[in-house]
């Protein structure tokens, strides 16, 4: 049995700038714990102004664990931190090496961490994360692989995928280069990273190119370290507040998201083993919901470490419900995010059912990633509109642009637009795919949008594949000042073009 060649200098720097700052074990007793707040009365207030809904007499408990107060603002720093500890110790991470992984954005602002001792960090991320997400990104110095996927998908489309494909695959050695990597490598494995790449499976897509370049990917959609981190810290530190508080955890209920499952697991876990009882309840949005970093149930289903035998319940919640709560409990100084909301509303849903009791709610992260969307729903700024409203008002719409960064629509494609809207064809807009591009690569608007964007009225509606590409657009818009409005399901989801093979009205950008 071989030797274990432990970077001795590292893991020293590692303890003492990075370890001895979170929430671990010491002498039997977790050390930095995150604070146990009671959100019992602002919730009843919430309840009772917001959704007209009186719980003043029930008998409630509710606590948020506000693990937004972590360095890197997020709970994903514990098993980020947990698993670079044991690759340094274990002598699979050194000094010199790259750490890489797929990252919906809060796992890699966490890995950021490391590159205060020198490491590289590298994130493969997808467009459809939040422009606050991006800004904490590079804030924490770490290199941002865009992948330009993951945007509207238009799966059935003939030879779509492979094309969109060898697209990626072309941006993404171009970045590898610039980033001071061998491309013949890359080209090595060509085919396999395609073949990863039309399946828009960008969590092995991070495991090859550590594979090929030999850094360091942390897996956290597979690695167990991630449950490992929430049963041996998160939920012993829950269990030691409220024992403070002379509670027990074993009569609580525990809210959280999914992400990749590492906190429902490590906490499902922890209660199985000391309580013999499931008590983790398990929130998502709803399929079509976009909310940053938080998996859909269906989404979920196939991940390693998605887990409901473990789990007491699961719990699909409406966001457009949830934002109001949001707003309500920002405006009282509580530092959430977009998943703790969900949480919140899930006990409301779970009350209203008859389901009282005690809970402690996951408070993943805060709300500075989320504050634009936030400022724009204070604002009654509306951004995202269904087929109904947007034709019942499409005379007050300058033009109709059509938006995305791979596809374009077919002569029948702008038929379809411009049947279900009731306008015609020439008041639909086809701007260069590239064009909308570059607005959301570099959030700025190229003269090519403006100028289609312009009109007497002073407001266009976006329309993409899905919606997803559309509503991005319509932020970075919001953001410059320019009013505009996103289709909500895109052309797949009008009338004319549902239960149609897409490819009959869409076809690959060719400029």
């Amino acid at each position: 049995m071989s030797e274990i060649n432990v970077d001795n200098i590292l893991l020293e720097k590692f303890e003492q700038e990075i370890w001895n700052k979170i929430p671990h074990l010491e002498g039997g007793k977790v050390v930095n714990a995150t604070p146990l707040v009671d959100l019992t009365n602002d919730l009843k207030e919430c309840a009772k102004s917001l959704y007209k809904f009186d719980i003043s007499n029930e008998n409630l408990k509710v606590y948020g664990k506000f693990d937004a107060n972590l360095v890197s603002g997020s709970i994903k720093v514990r098993p980020a931190i947990h698993i670079m500890h044991d690759a340094i110790k274990t002598g699979k991470l050194k000094n010199g090496q790259t750490i890489i992984e797929a990252t919906s954005g809060n796992f890699g602002i966490a890995l950021g961490q490391m590159s205060k001792l020198g490491l590289t960090v590298i994130s493969l991320v997808s467009r459809k994360l939040q422009e606050g997400v991006f800004k904490e990104l590079r804030n924490e110095n770490i290199r941002i692989m865009d992948l330009d996927m993951d945007i509207c998908p238009a799966p059935g489309m003939k030879d779509a995928d492979a094309l969109a494909a060898k697209a990626t695959a072309a941006n993404i050695r171009s970045q590898l280069t610039e980033l001071g990597f061998d491309p013949a490598k890359f080209d090595d494995s060509i085919s396999e990273i395609e073949k990863l790449l039309a399946l828009q499976d960008i969590i092995n897509l991070a495991k090859l190119i550590s594979k090929i370049y030999g850094c360091f990917c942390p897996e956290q959609y597979d690695n167990e370290l991630n449950i490992e981190a929430h049963r041996t810290i998160t939920a012993v530190e829950i269990d030691q507040q409220l024992k403070e508080n002379g509670d027990s955890l074993n009569d609580y209920k525990l809210l959280c998201a999914f992400g990749t499952g590492g906190t429902s697991g490590g906490l499902s876990k922890y209660m199985n083993e000391k309580y013999r009882k499931k008590s983790v309840h398990v929130v998502y949005p709803p399929a079509g919901q976009d909310v940053a970093g938080i998996r859909t149930k269906d989404k979920a289903d196939g991940l390693k470490l998605y887990n409901p035998d473990a789990y007491a319940a699961e719990h699909e919640i409406d966001f457009e419900q949830a934002k109001y709560l949001l707003k309500f409990f920002v405006d009282k100084g509580h530092n959430i995010g977009e998943s703790t909301a969900l949480a919140l509303y899930a006990i409301l849903q779970m009350l209203s059912n008859g389901d009282s009791g005690k809970f402690v709610v996951v408070v993943a992260d805060g709300i500075e990633k989320y504050r634009k969307n936030l400022e724009a729903m204070s604002s009654n700024q509306r951004i995202q509109v269904s087929l109904e409203d947007a034709a019942s008002s499409v005379q007050d719409y300058d033009k109709i642009v059509w938006v995305h960064t791979q596809y374009t629509p077919k002569e029948e494609g702008i038929e379809i637009i411009a049947k279900a809207l009731g306008v015609d064809k020439e008041k639909i807009s086809i701007p260069k795919a590239s064009t909308i591009g570059k607005l959301l690569t570099t959030q700025e608007i190229p003269d090519e949008l403006n100028k289609e964007l312009e009109g007497t009225k002073g407001k266009s509606l976006l329309i993409c594949m899905a919606g997803n590409t559309s509503l991005m657009a319509t932020k970075v818009l919001a953001n410059k000042g320019i009013v505009t409005e996103s289709l909500n399901g895109g052309i797949t989801n009008l009338p004319e073009g549902q239960g149609k093979n897409p490819g009959e009205y869409i076809q690959i950008a060719r400029e």
